[in-house]
């Protein structure tokens, strides 16, 4: 290979992991705001999203709207680090993210968890999509509220 072909092919590699990179702040941002529409577009049209044992999706409409309803009532902190990101193709990758999550159901329970995401990527049309996430909970911590918590203001607020 010629070094142009060879730096050209290495710009392209650097480029798409860029490329997943912002497209994972995407899904995360998307989550804790609620942009349920532009969470569906991470995904294909076949993606499936697993955590076990807790749940098993395929299909990125029944991703967007299962994770629509269960978030919800949620006050939610999606963050990842420390990802190691392999092209393996043109249009493929894979990528172990490390990540912590803390959800908030204000009216009865919170939950912070620590763990890895494993994603499969396939790029679409010249864009990156999430073709398999897989979130493994290494660590997790539930806390039930009881009926009435101090709000914000320092007022009680009632379930």
């Amino acid at each position: 290979m010629d070094e142009l072909k060879e730096l050209r092919v290495r710009i392209r590699i650097l480029e798409d992991i860029e490329a997943i990179k912002k497209l994972k702040a995407r899904y995360w941002i998307c989550i804790d705001k609620k942009l349920w529409n532009q969470f569906g577009d991470c995904f294909t049209e076949d993606a499936i999203l697993d955590v076990p044992p807790v749940t098993h999706w395929e299909g990125r409409n029944e991703i967007v709207q299962s994770n629509s309803k269960i978030l919800a009532s949620f006050i939610t902190v999606h963050q990842g680090h420390h990802v190691d990101i392999e092209i393996t193709s043109e249009t493929t990758a894979k990528a172990t993210w490390a990540m912590y999550d803390n959800l908030q159901d204000m009216r009865s329970m919170t939950m912070e968890g620590y763990g890895f995401y494993e994603d499969e990527y396939v790029k679409q049309n010249g864009q990156w999509k999430i073709k398999r996430l897989k979130l493994t909970r290494i660590f997790v911590q539930n806390q039930q509220i009881s009926q009435t918590q101090p709000g914000a203001s320092g007022q009680n607020v009632s379930q």
